[in-house]
């Protein structure tokens, strides 16, 4: 099995007559997801490679029965995009855009969870989802993934989600789905959103948890593992030499006082029983320990 996408999952592309949703749309398209439409209310009736434009989420999702959409459109673009596709039925909504203000992800977080609480957001300023031979939503190369699990991911950083896939394809381990929830401030989808599922699916048996420095996410993520996970975990926690008070790649990734640490998040997530790595190489070479051992 797989969570959030799969080889049934129907795909709309925002923005998919521009440049950036144009490329990374058709190389989804290309691994074999079931890109069906794009939207752009200016351009709707136009083709993209055979694609079908529509000027609307809801007439594409109504001609097409699309679940899901692909936003990779400018940051000013990208909540009304998002919103779009929620009030439009779309159960996933993939966001890539980056610099989109902390302000409007808030807003756009908050409208969806009361609004449209079916509707579930992955990012903005992520990856993506891709489910390894199935589906792949975003600008993770597919040719780095090896499907059919054990192991799940979930990653605030996208360099370090493609090392981890490529570490354990190396290894010949395969993935259940990868997720990639980004490092903004106010991500759509949380680690302990992600952790819920892979502990609800059951051909998940163990999870990899990439996380950073920045924010309490890592912590929240080590409580609930505690409390609710009984699937082994591996770790990686990025920025143990970052300074304080200096950001340091994501706008979620500064540390502020003496909270959001890498020490700190490590020491929750041992704590929590989760088997800590120190770079990402052992993170993989620990979860290949993990899945000889399942």
């Amino acid at each position: 099995m797989s969570i959030f996408v799969d080889e049934s999952t129907k795909v709309v592309v925002h923005g998919l007559t521009g440049g950036q949703a144009r490329f990374h749309g058709l190389r989804n398209r290309d691994y074999g997801t079931k890109v069906v439409a794009g939207v752009n209310p200016a351009k709707g009736g136009q083709e993209v490679e055979g694609i079908p434009v529509f000027a609307s989420a809801a007439l594409a999702r109504e001609a097409t029965g699309a679940n899901a959409s692909f936003v990779a459109v400018p940051p000013k673009a990208a909540p009304g995009s998002i919103l779009e596709a929620a009030a439009a039925g779309m159960e996933v909504i993939v966001c890539i855009t980056e610099g989109i203000p902390a302000q409007d992800e808030a807003r756009v977080y908050s409208e969806l969870q009361h609004n449209y609480p079916k509707s579930r957001l992955i990012g903005p300023n992520c990856p993506g989802v891709i489910t390894p031979g199935e589906c792949n939503i975003g600008i993770t190369a597919g040719e780095i993934a090896l499907g059919g699990g054990p192991v799940g991911i979930v990653s605030r950083s996208g360099t370090l989600t493609y090392q981890a896939l490529y570490e354990l394809k190396q290894m010949g381990i395969g993935v259940t789905t990868c997720v990639g929830i980004g490092g903004d401030p106010v991500p759509g989808t949380s680690f302990v959103d992600c952790l819920a599922a892979f502990q609800a699916d059951k051909d998940t048996k163990a999870v990899m948890l990439i996380g950073e420095i920045g924010g309490t996410a890592e912590e929240q993520a080590a409580a609930f593992i505690k409390q609710h996970v009984t699937k082994p975990v591996v770790t990686y926690i990025a920025g143990v030499t970052a300074p304080p008070g200096r950001r340091m790649g994501h706008a979620g990734a500064i540390i502020s006082g003496n909270t959001g640490t890498a020490q700190a998040k490590m020491q929750a997530l041992a704590e929590a029983g989760v088997r800590v790595a120190s770079n990402p190489t052992e993170a993989g070479e620990l979860m290949a320990e993990v899945v000889r051992q399942l």
